[in-house]
């Protein structure tokens, strides 16, 4: 094994986020509601080599197949992440993460005075943006932090 090589032990079912920006795995951890509780494997690689992107971050979740709402949210962290998904240790799907036109109930509006805050039954939309998301219903746009108003309940 060179110096250069990343050895993680293969998982036997689960999903394999690979592509990350570098040191965005924690958001992403935090994202899918993950903070080692679980009792589930997780395995973290940050900030090494990477050829496409400088350097990117790993994550291996074992016994977690992700929703297409969550993959959703990913491409808004990571929109160049790709989607492992394992089955008796082979990859059986592998999808691109696709900044989708917007997002549905995976995200809170920070606006205090907006609908989906109130006391009412409305599910939060955001309208993807070029360089972030835009409220449905108050227009407020978030640019930066994303993560920080995932709706995670």
């Amino acid at each position: 094994m060179s110096d250069h090589e990343l050895r993680v032990s293969k998982i036997r079912d689960g999903t394999v986020l690979d592509h990350l920006p570098g040191g965005s795995a924690l958001n992403v951890l935090a994202m899918l509601d993950i903070d080692g509780s679980e009792g589930t494997g997780v395995s973290v690689a940050m900030n090494v080599p990477s050829e496409r992107l400088g350097t990117k971050d790993v994550v291996k979740v074992e016994e977690r197949e992700l929703s297409q709402a969550e993959v959703d949210v990913l491409s808004l962290i990571a929109p160049r992440a790709t989607v492992n998904i394992v089955r008796e240790y082979a990859v059986r799907e592998k999808k691109q993460a696709e900044r989708p036109e917007s997002v549905r109930g995976v995200l809170a509006c920070p606006n205090s005075s907006c609908i989906t805050n109130a006391e009412e039954p409305v599910q939060t939309r955001f309208d993807v943006l070029e360089d972030g998301v835009r409220c449905g219903y108050c227009e407020e746009i978030i640019r930066e932090g994303i993560a920080d108003h995932l709706d995670v309940a």
